[in-house]
């Protein structure tokens, strides 16, 4: 069973960032570890979106070195990404998947105010089974 722990806090976060990004979408970058089919959310890397159109996100490469060395400073490991769909559902979209390519990396999504998680395995997104919010807003 995939299970996904996320502190609330961060939850609210990335809600927050769809909601002022309006029509375009929000991205960033998670961190924490995994540990078989659990993945443990420590932090959050907001990120510049590249993307020419609204309705895509492109992580500003100079952003994802830097969150790769602040995860790895404070002992942990980018796990995941995020973004938002602001005019879609919380679910992976055809785009979505062709850019994906990283083996076991997770992928929260947020639209209308939700927030869903998948994992990219074998070409393809499984929803996680649970995704916990976890501690005080």
């Amino acid at each position: 069973m995939m299970l996904v722990r996320l502190p609330r806090q961060l939850r609210v976060q990335i809600l927050r960032e769809a909601e002022g990004a309006g029509a375009r979408e929000c991205c960033g970058l998670v961190a924490g570890a995994r540990d078989g089919e659990v993945f443990e959310v420590a932090a959050l890397y907001p990120t510049g979106n590249l993307a020419a159109q609204p309705d895509r996100f492109d992580i500003d490469p100079r952003d994802h070195l830097a969150a790769g060395k602040a995860a790895r400073a404070n002992g942990h490991r980018l796990i995941g990404c995020y973004h938002s769909h602001p005019y879609g559902r919380p679910e992976p979209s055809a785009r979505d998947l062709a850019g994906a390519g990283e083996e076991n990396f997770l992928w929260l999504i947020a639209a209308g105010g939700d927030l869903a998680a998948f994992v990219y395995l074998c070409g393809g997104f499984v929803a996680v089974d649970r995704l916990l919010s976890l501690g005080a807003d």
